[in-house]
This record gives C-alpha cells, structure tokens and sequence, in this order.
C-alpha cells in the first residue's frame, strides 16, 4: 500500500457524514461534491490528526485568545458579562482569483457610497432627478441635518468601509449590507488570525496565506497623511486618534487593540474640547490640537448641542469644528444614512446613473415597501421576505426579525399600513462552511465581512476578513449568525498559487530614529493614577486581614487587646474580618479593574491578564475555611497575586508619563495607610504585640532584626517605617518617589517656580528628612496624612480636573 492510500482513506473519514443543506453552496465542496482545490492541504493536514490531537491544536488557539484577553461583551436579561471569545478554528478558504474579483466589486461599491454621501449631504441630485425617495432620506434618524453643506477637510465622506457578502446556491457572491456607520471587527479579523496560526502553525508556515498587515499598515498610513495643513502659529498636535464610546460598548476590545497595534490615542468624548472651532484634547500637558478623529461611536451621539441632546458620550461643539475645517473625520458623521436597508433597493440603478456601470456585486434582492409596486410584489411573496426597519439604522442582516402580519389583518392591509417604515429583503439561502464539531466537520451557514480603506493610491481591500458562522444548523431560512445569539467567528484565508508578500506594519524610517510618545489625556492619567491606589489599598487590606487571621489562630481570643486594635483598622477600610472575602475587598479589586478596563491601550496583555485572575481568585475564595489559618492562607495567595501584577509593572512598563501617575498613586496610597498603622501599632501606650503587628503590615521584620537586634520600640518603628529613605515601606521613601515624579511630569515649573504640588511634596518630604525618630510620634501622623491629602487634591487639580 503506498503512502498516499492511508492519507486519502484518513480524508474520507473526516468528510464521511459531511452534508450541505440542499439548495445551498458550500465553501469546501463544489456542487459535484468535490473538493475546492484551495482546501485540500487544511483538510489533509487536519486528517493526519486524530480527534484528540486536533483537540490539543485547538486548545493553543484558545488559550492564545484568553492569554490575549479577547473576549467579547453579551448581553442578557439587561446585564453584561464577558464570554470567551467564540472562535471556530477552521477558517474559510478562499483562492487568490476568486478573491481578485470580490475585490474589484466592492472597491467599485466602496466609490459608489462615496459618491451617493456626497450627494445626500450636497446638491441631492439623486433626490431631485427621482433615484432616490425624498421621504427615505429625509425619515432617517441617520440623516443629519446639521451636516449638510459640511465638505469633510479631508475631501472624502468615506475612509473605512466593511461589507457582508454571502455566496448564492449558484456559487456567485452578494452583497447583503453595507457598514459605513462606525464598522467594527478588523481588529478581531487580526486576532482571530493569530489565534488561528496557533492552531495550524506548520500549514500557515508553507501556506500562501496573504498577510493582514499591508493593509493596516496602507490605512495607518492614510489616517497620517488626512491632517488639514498647520498653520505657522499652530501649536504641535497629536497622531491620528480613535474616538470611542467606552467600555460599556461590545467592542470596546477591539477600539483598544487597534489603538495599541497602531500607535494611536484612544480617546472618549470627555477627553475632547472645541476651542474657536479647533477639536482639542484635554491631556496632562495641556490642550493638543487633534487632527484626525477615528470615529467609532455613532454618528448621532457625537455632538450633543447639534445632533442628539440626550448623548453623554459625545464632545459639544464638535460638528462646529467639522465646520472649520480643522479635524478630519473617519467616517463623516452622518454616514449611517448609507445603511439604511431599503437604500439598497435603488443602489443597482444609482450605479447605472453615476458610473454607467451595473453593480459588479449584486444586492440581496431588496424592495422599499413604501412604493405600491414593491409593496404589491411583497404582499405575493411575503412567505420569502425578510422584513427589518428600512428609516433606522440598518440592523446586521442576521439580526432581522421575519415580520409577520398580526392575525386580525391580512399582508396587504398590514403593508398599506405599516409599510412605508419597512424594507423587505428575499430570504437567501447562505452558504455552509465546516466547523469542527465533537471530532466531526459539520457544515454550518456562513458571511463574511470584508473591510475597505481608502489610500492615497485609491481603495484597498482587507485580503480575508472575519466570517460569522451559525454554531447550530438551520431549520428553515438563515440561522442566527451574531454572537449576541450564539454565533461563532473564523479566520478568512485568501491564497495564492505563488509566494506571498511577507508584509509587516513596521515600515522603513526615512528619517531619523527618535521616538515621538503619544500625549496622555488626563482622563487616561486620572485611571492609572487610581489604579495605583485601589492596587495599594487592596494590598493593604490584603495584609491586613492575614495579620489578624494569623494573630487570631494564635490566641484564639478575637477580644485580645492587640485584636482590637488590628480590628479598628480594618473598620477603618469598612472591613469584616469574620467575612469568607470581605465585600469591601472585591470592591476595591473591582475598582481596580474598573480602571484598568479604561487603560486597555495601555496595558500589557499579560498585565490585564494577571489583574483578572487576582479578581477571579479571590471571588472563588467565597468557600475558604472560616476565620484562622484557612484565611491566612488564602490571603498569602492573593498577596503573591496582587505583588505579581505589581512586579509585571514595574519591570515591564516603559518609563513614561504613564507609569508616572500609576507609581504616583501607588506611593501616595502607600504613604497614607503607612500613617493610619503608625498612628494605632505604633504608639507609646498601644497593647502588647502592636509593634510587632507594625513590623509585620510593613513587610519589614528582617531589616529591623539586621538594624536594631530585636528590640521594638516607637523610635526603631519610626526609624524603619516613616523615617528610613531605603526602605520602600517608609513614608519618607513615599515622598521621594512622589517628589520624584512630580518633577517629572508637565509644567513641574511655573514661571521657574516649582509648582504648588511640587512645593508641597518637597516640604513635607524635607520635614521628615530633618527628624530624628526620637521627634516624630504617632500624634503626628494625623497632621501628615492630612498633608498627603493635600498632595492628592493638587495632582488632581493640575493634572485630572
């Protein structure tokens, strides 16, 4: 038996039960039930594997993902939470010629919607000359009024395009919607390509797979060269910025990644101001001009004083600066009128009439009930129409709900009625593509969502993009396909015959090597500055608790005079230390998390990654024994986390204004529960045991034995743990650090003067450089924590306000 027969008999295994649904294409089989040739290495490869093996491929490919922390945000019952990120590890194969001409369509389609925008927020010539209906247009809460007459300062409407395409049962492709409002998803297109390579690492080695940085690498370059020209008295501005409207959104993972992969600011609404019509940022050194805004909330929510009023995640004034000229747009506002699900139904003969050229991709076959042919042909066929508001934003087509007459009335009374508001779309059978299922490929129905980035050489197109599959066969019609509904996400290969090109973002340096750091905008300033201090004070707490869970397994008596005074200061801090995890502990963590969640741009991977787990771990410690060594234990583990963040921080961060504020925070919060444990552990008449409990929360145990043998007494604590500028527990060791930073950080200087917050850490620090342990006691500390909050009060007046 030659080698080749085992192989083909390990193929037919893997496709024995495979069937496509009747009247459906299939992406890996032709309609002869054959395979397409640019499939058949991946299903080689996978067939040399038995199910357990491909299993464990699968399982690099995941862990990849949650290593990455891709995730994805799902609603239900009005809650959120966040689920793995849903990936089918089979990606759809595409051959490079196929491809070419799915290309060329949307690049035709992409200047179409061009053209039909400038139109709509011009001359309206399509209107006036009867292509278009005046009342489609003008009932569209997506049609902006306010920006009509707007010329965009960078001469287009259009830059970044995604269009979902669908195979027909005839094999031919089709378009089923177009996303020109904010599109999402290349970014989870990129990550779902890394996690796919994990999965068949060997086979996109020697694979002609076409790489995906050429074309964020075309689009980072496009967003650079969209700056409106400087004037000679303009101050310096910013790199091109993406506009996002937090992290409350599904995608704000997405908005995140693209900002770190690019090199650009991530910015919400509240970081921007209009100063005499010119987009500004808020940042820690002032207000920068912004030049080139990346849009990806709604068009709607963007300006509250001229589009919708309730927003509060827009920035006032903005379209007055779009009036000025002064900040390009990506995408114009107002684009979101282009989805609108009934426009499709007039796109065939708008392409006649501006380009004298037939759609190269057709539409799904789409009708606008409010004409009384459409709605007499809908009223025939309405068992074979898929109905979804036409005058609202488009929803995806998977999304749409099949509309049905209400018993009482008949389809036409319904669609006399009710349809003017409604677009009807023929329901289409998609394609299938497999998916690995239990060991099995089934095929399941599938789009693809293609993206688009106008260059200075004109469009290009993403060669793949990111598939939505259905996880579960349909019954009838199309099954969901959103992961809000269950779906799942693939990879989009496109291959060549021949080598492809291996492009990479990092582009040749045609001048010098200097390094230009993005400016911080205070509010990203203001998050790593309180993630800093709810780290600290999680830490602290932390501590804290062990201290008294391991005091408590010694004596066994909670009423001891040593355990109050541990107890108070946990009452401090809203602490029960009889509580499994205290709920003021998750609550700090959660702070914690809810300010690092704000800081994805700016955070490692592995860093984010760390802080989860540390809040995961100690939510399943709910079941830890009661008080005592149980909980001691518990609290070490969690310490060892909290300490592991920290450590991939310090050692990883680059040393920038970032990793200024977020070790601002940390000394600042440091310093002041140094005090409060100073003030109780470390007076003259605290009980037996409180110094050495001091000793212990300090972390410096061993130094006091090497400095002072083991005698304890107010001035060695004060020596040690206030006074002592080598130990990084002391408050003194605080001040430096804080004193430090602030010289550091913008406008240390006023007029040559140092500013009030340096003045003020510099004072407080000299104080403490000029006492003897012998002249500082526990009734001092009030007067200095109340210093430290001073400090507090300054950097946010200066910096965060």
């Amino acid at each position: 038996m030659t080698a080749a027969r085992p192989a083909r008999a390990a193929l037919d295994r893997l496709l024995k039960d495979y069937a496509p649904r009747p009247g459906a294409a299939d992406e890996m089989l032709r309609p002869d039930g054959s395979i397409r040739p640019v499939w058949r290495p991946l299903l080689e490869a996978l067939a040399a594997l038995d199910p357990a093996e491909a299993e464990a491929h699968f399982a690099r490919a995941d862990q990849y993902l949650r290593d990455a922390g891709v995730q994805f945000r799902r609603y239900e019952n009005d809650a959120q939470s966040e689920r793995d990120w849903p990936l089918s590890h089979l990606p759809i194969l595409l051959g490079e010629d196929e491809w070419t001409g799915i290309a060329a369509g949307l690049v035709q389609r992409a200047e179409l919607l061009e053209r039909v925008m400038a139109d709509l927020y011009g001359r309206q010539r399509l209107i006036a000359d009867g292509h278009l209906p005046a009342r489609l247009i003008a009932e569209s809460p997506e049609f902006l009024h306010p920006m009509i007459g707007i010329a965009p300062a960078s001469g287009h409407y259009l830059h970044l395009l995604a269009f979902e395409i669908g195979r027909s049962p005839d094999g031919g492709w089709f378009v089923l919607g177009d996303r020109t409002q904010a599109p999402s998803g290349a970014g989870f297109a990129l990550e779902n390509r890394m996690a796919t390579a994990q999965a068949f690492p060997d086979l996109m080695a020697r694979a002609n797979v076409h790489r995906l940085a050429g074309f964020f690498g075309a689009f980072r370059a496009a967003l650079e060269g969209l700056s409106p020209p400087m004037q000679d008295s303009a101050p310096p501005r910013t790199r091109p910025a993406i506009l996002t409207p937090g992290q409350g959104t599904d995608t704000y993972f997405e908005h995140a990644y693209i900002a770190r992969y690019l090199g650009l600011l991530l910015l919400e609404g509240e970081d921007l101001t209009v100063v005499d019509d010119r987009l500004m940022v808020r940042t820690v050194g002032g207000l920068l001009p912004v030049p080139v805004l990346w849009r990806r909330l709604d068009s709607a929510f963007a300006d509250p004083l001229e589009l919708n009023d309730d927003s509060r995640i827009g920035t006032p004034g903005l379209v007055s600066a779009l009036r000025g000229g002064q900040v390009a747009m990506v995408n114009a506002l107002g684009a979101g009128v282009l989805e609108t699900r009934a426009l499709m139904a007039f796109l065939p003969r708008i392409a006649e009439v501006l380009t004298g050229a037939p759609l190269a991709l057709p539409n799904i076959a789409t009708w606008w009930c409010g004409q009384d042919a459409a709605r007499d042909h809908v009223a025939r066929h309405a068992d074979q129409m898929v109905f979804a508001p036409a005058l609202s934003c488009a929803l995806p087509h998977d999304a749409a709900e099949t509309l049905a007459p209400p018993a009482d009335r008949g389809i036409a009374e319904w669609l006399a009625s009710d349809g003017p508001a409604l677009a009807a779309q023929q329901a289409v059978a998609l394609s299938s593509t497999p998916m690995w299922d239990g060991g099995r490929l089934v095929p399941r129905p599938a789009t693809i969502r293609v993206f688009a980035a106008r260059t200075a050489e004109g469009w290009t197109i993403m060669p793949g993009g990111y598939a939505r599959i259905a996880r579960t066969a349909p019954e009838g019609g199309n099954a969901a396909l959103r992961m809000q509904g269950g779906g799942a996400v693939s990879d989009v290969w496109i291959l060549s015959d021949g080598p492809v090109p291996q492009d990479t973002l990092i582009a040749p340096r045609s001048g010098g090597a200097g390094a230009v750091a993005l400016p911080l905008p205070s509010r990203a300033a203001d998050n790593l500055f309180w993630l800093g201090r709810y780290l600290e004070r999680t830490e602290g707490t932390i501590r804290l608790l062990r201290a008294w869970h391991l005091r408590l397994s010694e004596t066994g008596d909670p009423e001891a005079p040593h355990m109050q005074v541990l107890s108070a200061q946990l009452a401090l801090r809203g602490i029960d230390p009889a509580a499994r995890v205290p709920g003021a502990l998750l609550a700090q963590l959660s702070a914690a998390e809810l300010c690092a969640g704000k800081l994805r741009d700016r955070l490692s991977p592995d860093a984010w990654t760390a802080l989860r787990e540390l809040s995961r771990s100690a939510r399943e410690m709910a079941h830890i024994p009661r008080p005592r060594d149980g909980a001691a234990r518990a609290m070490t583990v969690l310490l060892r986390r909290i300490t592991g963040f920290a450590g991939l921080v310090h050692e990883n961060m680059y040393r920038s204004v970032s990793w200024r504020f977020l070790t601002f925070g940390r000394a600042l919060e440091r310093a002041d529960h140094m005090t409060l444990l100073l003030e109780s552990l470390a007076a003259e008449d605290a009980p037996p045991g409180c110094h050495d409990i001091a000793l212990d929360l300090g972390d410096s145990v061993m130094t006091h034995r090497r400095l002072h043998n083991l005698d304890i007494d107010p001035a060695t604590l004060f020596d040690l743990l206030a006074l002592d500028p080598a130990n990084p527990r002391s408050l003194l060791f605080q001040l430096d650090e804080m004193l430090d930073h602030a010289r550091a950080l913008p406008r240390a200087q006023d007029d040559g003067r140092l500013s009030a917050l340096t003045r003020r850490i510099l004072e407080l620090q000299t104080l403490l450089r000029v006492s003897a342990a012998e002249e500082i006691t526990s009734r001092d500390m009030p007067e200095i924590r109340e210093t430290i909050r001073e400090i507090s009060a300054l950097l946010t007046t200066t910096y965060l306000g």
